[in-house]
């Protein structure tokens, strides 16, 4: 340090610009956190919800609460986050194949590495790549490994029994005696909480996936406690609301271990699965205080920014279904929050943001060289003054030719075989009213198509799981290697 600040003496003396000490820059925690929509207090998606630390950490930062995801599946929502690119882009649509096995892409620059190249020392533990990605003997993603994601305690047999894709172990939700501090999330977040206490020297880049509000939805009964069965409330959805959305709709989530909506009611399983998951909600939140509360107590939180997002939404009812892979509101909408130096507080952000912004945001923040080919934009100037106008809407893909366009009012959605649904999400919040086929909207749709990304690949080699193809010339769809019938529909 010495050193470097007598260089910047002497440069300064001769009049030469400045480097700034590596140490100066500022440190990263990166805290990633899965399939958590936007029921968070800060951003109203759910009356009830108790995330008091996540949103302490808003007030301490800038939230963006009309944020999205550009996948609203785990592994090509956190490949395009790390690379900076597009999953239209990779071809990274499904929950395979590792982007570094494509060869287009085995070399690519992600966020993390470019961290490190730049003097940063990087960590990371818990599910910040998918599954065990970035996590293999020859991988070099990042420098120093942690605990990985895993669930921990579990009932002796599934709370809810065997839903309709069998006796998946994911699809599980409830509460049963067992510790917070042996859950998997909390094993994770000790790990970062350490390093933190253990005052690294230099700049950092600290990555922390915690793993739940994803199923199975597994929290102690203290957690449950905050949420009365008899006091909480279910989603509102509209009978027959997809009576006006396209069958092509359907297609993106054809055949899925979450069960329907109708399969939840009539196990009366609905309330309970809401529940859990606010329960789990609540439980995450804590995870996130004692990070933020560890940066505070070492002496960081001057010289850290703290960055907190959320892979993609998801469905609790609404359309009819559970789960992600959709274009729909709840499945893209996230929860995007930046605190730290140089970022303006209490600030809300309403204009379109993406999570591809986060690596261009990052490296503005922390000064380091641009990188060529990102695809995101930085949110520096709305992390000065949060509004200020971004010309970009959100842009949301689901396998080839499937694309959702947020603007600041409407939402517009294009499928792969041409069919369409727009809604004026500030009259239409919940997506009831498919105004596409109303002429009057035709100059709405238009400018909204001129968004659509221009480089759509197929998927890429070694693609598997929830991959959707489409060939206009046979009109056949097909859902991970078999033809789509509209009448095996389950709805």
């Amino acid at each position: 340090m010495k050193k470097n600040l007598g260089l910047f003496i002497l440069l300064a003396v001769l009049g030469l610009p400045s480097i700034t000490p590596a140490a100066e820059k500022p440190n990263v925690l990166f805290i990633a956190i899965d399939d958590l929509n936007d029921w968070v207090g800060c951003l109203g998606g759910h009356p009830q919800v108790q995330t008091p630390n996540i949103d302490r950490l808003a007030r301490y930062g800038t939230l963006f609460s009309n944020a999205h995801c550009q996948a609203p599946l785990c592994n090509p929502s956190r490949t395009s986050v790390m690379t900076g690119l597009r999953p239209t882009t990779t071809g990274i649509y499904g929950l395979a194949p590792w982007f570094r096995t494509v060869e287009a892409f085995k070399d690519r620059e992600t966020l993390p590495q470019h961290f490190a190249a730049n003097g940063y020392k990087t960590y990371s533990t818990g599910k910040v790549y998918h599954g065990g990605y970035g996590r293999g003997e020859n991988d070099h993603e990042f420098d120093v490994l942690g605990p990985a994601a895993s669930i921990g305690p579990r009932p002796e047999n599934k709370l809810i029994g065997v839903t309709p894709s069998g006796n998946n172990p994911l699809m599980d939700w409830g509460t049963f005696p067992h510790n917070d501090e042996d859950k998997g999330d909390y094993k994770v977040t000790s790990w970062a909480v350490e390093q933190l206490d253990a005052k690294p020297e230099g700049p950092f880049f600290l990555s922390v996936g915690i793993s739940l509000p994803h199923v199975p939805c597994y929290a102690t009964q203290k957690w449950f406690d905050l949420y009365p069965e008899d006091e909480v409330q279910l989603p509102f959805i509209e009978p027959h609301d997809r009576d006006d959305t396209p069958m092509f709709s359907w297609y993106l989530h054809w055949d899925l271990p979450e069960p329907r909506l109708s399969w939840c009611q009539e196990h009366h399983q609905w309330k309970n699965l809401v529940r859990s998951y606010l329960a789990c909600v609540s439980f995450v939140d804590s995870q996130v205080g004692r990070l933020v509360d560890a940066v505070t107590r070492n002496g960081y939180r001057d010289n850290t920014i703290i960055v907190l997002w959320s892979d993609h939404g998801y469905h609790l009812g609404e359309k009819e279904i559970t789960g992600k892979n959709t274009l729909w509101e709840r499945s893209t909408h996230v929860p995007l929050i930046f605190a730290g130096p140089g970022i303006d507080q209490a600030a809300i952000c309403k204009h379109p943001a993406e999570l591809l912004d986060m690596y261009p945001t990052l490296n503005e923040l922390c000064g380091l060289p641009p990188v060529e080919g990102l695809e995101g934009h930085s949110l520096v100037p709305q992390l000065k003054n949060s509004k200020t106008e971004r010309p970009w809407p959100a842009i949301t893909s689901h396998n080839q030719g499937n694309h959702a366009v947020r603007t600041e009012r409407w939402r517009y959605i294009h499928y792969a075989d041409g069919s369409e649904e727009l809604y004026d999400m500030q009259n239409d919040p919940l997506e009831w009213t498919n105004l596409a086929s109303d002429a009057k909207y035709a100059a709405v749709i238009a400018e909204h198509r001129k968004w659509l990304p221009k480089v759509d690949l197929p998927p890429a080699p070694g693609s598997e799981h929830r991959i959707l193809t489409y060939d206009p010339a046979t009109k056949e769809a097909v859902w991970e290697g078999k033809v789509i019938k509209d009448s095996e529909l389950v709805r």
